[in-house]
């Protein structure tokens, strides 16, 4: 028995520290990956210029190949990014570039529509996995922190061997137990998806963290071993020639006879039936006009649990043959794939984007329950040794900083998408300079102020910003769309949610002061 109790002490302790250490930073990792899951329609709401025409894909299409034979005749590349539902406007670019600027048109009108710069939900998603520092470095703290998450998990885990009993253990929220039965509810509760995505998120950049099979293998040449991974497209029978790859973008490309294009909404039906109805993301043109005009068609990501990216079907853009199907995978590749997929989270429509939101923010509070437990547990220790004051100071200030001050920058740069003149010069990097100031100052404020008035003031604070919200976006939004509104209804809540924790945390703080003199007396 003493041995079983030594281990578990070992594990409380790993499990402690790890936890208060990485705690930070994995609440910072997980909160932006839980507004990820809504990317596209944050992007949506922080661009009110754009709006929901209802244009199918082969008219818009139409309009398109039209615009691009007008305006861009002569270029080798065209890229289309046709409306789906998540993004439901046209863009178009030209050039070799894949992320080049895309520009927005409105097929309906027939005009350009300008659009604000914004650094849009794609915020959210890079600082996710990188923390916007440098991209390896970035990458690399966050797999630290990603498994200090499985070590906190596996530890909790022998901690609590009584998982489900703990479970049904909660305690009312007045009770000194609330945080630690809050604490253990959400772990057991979702343990699974816990486990889950933290682990999927490492096996997203297993070369990067696992590089050694790679360099003994293939000499480090990454793309020699995603070539053996993923042998390639399956070149039809007379299909695409060495020389036909070889010409991409090419002067001898440009130099081929001109030769009339198909229309390309035609394209759309031929690669439906490859990858299923309404499953065309984007469609790229090269050598437009020219004998060996080659259109690429690309999938939409959410069309299966394992990623899609890069599985393009080429056609002939003259005759609308088949050149080159989709890539088969290798087993190997597609299990990489799938886990990558349910960590994206891009397949199974708006339910599953709701359910994985949810888990999310559980495991959100999972993070934080454990960081002000870490506190109260040190609170113990000091008052009883009358030591550690200052290491005290430091945690309490990084844990509101931390969870209170990042909630209220994330809704700051909301409101300063729509706040910020739209035509201020380098405005998305204003946005994000703004985000961090805020992130900043929130810092600063834990600080100075007591522990639990700078939770309750910054929880506020934030609460406040989210409930507004609602009323921002219909003094400065253009026009106002089912997905706008529901973004603006669904941080509403989030900001209803944060009220009723500032005034649980006000009402804790009024009773403990109401309890330090009584208990003073007491011991007189």
């Amino acid at each position: 028995m003493s041995g079983n109790r030594t281990f578990r002490q070992s594990m409380s302790w790993l499990h402690g520290w790890a936890g208060l250490l990485l705690g930070w930073l994995l609440f910072a990792i997980f909160l932006t990956g839980t507004l990820t899951v809504f990317d596209k329609e944050i992007s949506w709401w922080m661009q009110p210029e754009l709006r929901d025409t209802g244009v199918d894909q082969p008219k818009a299409v139409r309009f398109a190949q039209h615009w691009l034979a007008r305006e861009h005749g002569e270029a080798a590349v065209w890229s289309i990014d046709l409306p789906t539902e998540r993004s439901p406007v046209l863009k178009v670019s030209t050039g070799e570039d894949r992320h080049a600027e895309r520009l927005v048109l409105d097929p309906e009108s027939g005009v350009r529509v300008a659009v604000r710069d914004s650094v849009g939900g794609n915020f959210f998603f890079r600082f996710h996995y990188s923390l916007h520092l440098p991209r390896t470095l970035g990458i690399w703290l966050v797999g630290l922190a990603a498994m200090a998450m499985l070590v906190a998990l596996v530890s909790g885990i022998v901690i609590h061997r009584h998982l489900f009993r703990d479970f049904f253990a909660f305690r009312p929220a007045g009770s000194r137990r609330a945080w630690l039965d809050g604490h253990n509810a959400s772990a057991v509760l979702l343990l699974p998806f816990h486990l889950m995505i933290t682990y999927t998120g490492l096996v997203i950049f297993f070369l990067i963290y696992m590089p050694a099979a790679l360099d003994a293998l293939y000499g480090g040449d990454r793309m020699a071993m995603l070539r053996e991974a993923s042998p390639g497209a399956q070149a039809v029978a007379g299909g695409m020639d060495r020389g036909d790859r070889r010409s991409r973008g090419g002067a001898s490309a440009r130099e081929a006879p001109p030769a009339e294009l198909l229309p390309l909404e035609s394209f759309i039906a031929l690669a439906e039936a490859l990858f299923g109805p309404g499953m065309v993301a984007s469609l790229r043109v090269r050598h437009p006009g020219r004998a060996n005009a080659r259109v690429e068609a690309s999938p939409l990501l959410g069309s299966r649990i394992a990623l899609t990216k890069g599985e393009a079907a080429v056609f002939d853009g003259v005759s609308g043959k088949l050149l080159q199907a989709p890539a088969e995978t290798r087993p190997s590749a597609l299990t990489q794939r799938v886990m990558a997929g349910l960590h994206f989270a891009q397949f199974g429509g708006y339910p599953m984007r709701w359910l994985y939101f949810l888990c999310s923010a559980v495991s959100c509070a999972l993070i934080a329950s454990g960081l002000v437990l870490f506190v109260i547990r040190q609170r113990l220790k000091v008052a009883e040794a009358n030591a550690g004051q200052g290491f005290l100071r430091l945690v309490e200030t990084l844990n509101v900083g931390t969870v209170a001050g990042l909630m209220l920058g994330c809704v700051a740069l909301l409101w300063a998408a729509r706040l910020l003149p739209a035509d201020l010069a380098g405005r998305a990097g204003w946005e994000a300079r703004l985000f961090f100031a805020v992130w900043a100052l929130a810092f600063v404020h834990a600080w100075r102020r007591p522990p639990m008035a700078a939770w309750r003031e910054q929880l506020w604070a934030a609460a406040l910003l989210c409930m507004g919200l609602p009323l921002l976006g219909g003094f400065s939004a253009p026009s106002l769309d089912r997905t706008r509104l529901l973004l603006e209804l669904s941080v509403f809540l989030c900001g209803a949610v944060l009220g009723w924790v500032a005034w649980r945390v006000g009402r804790a703080d009024a009773a403990d002061r109401l309890s330090r003199p009584l208990e003073g007396a007491v011991r007189c």
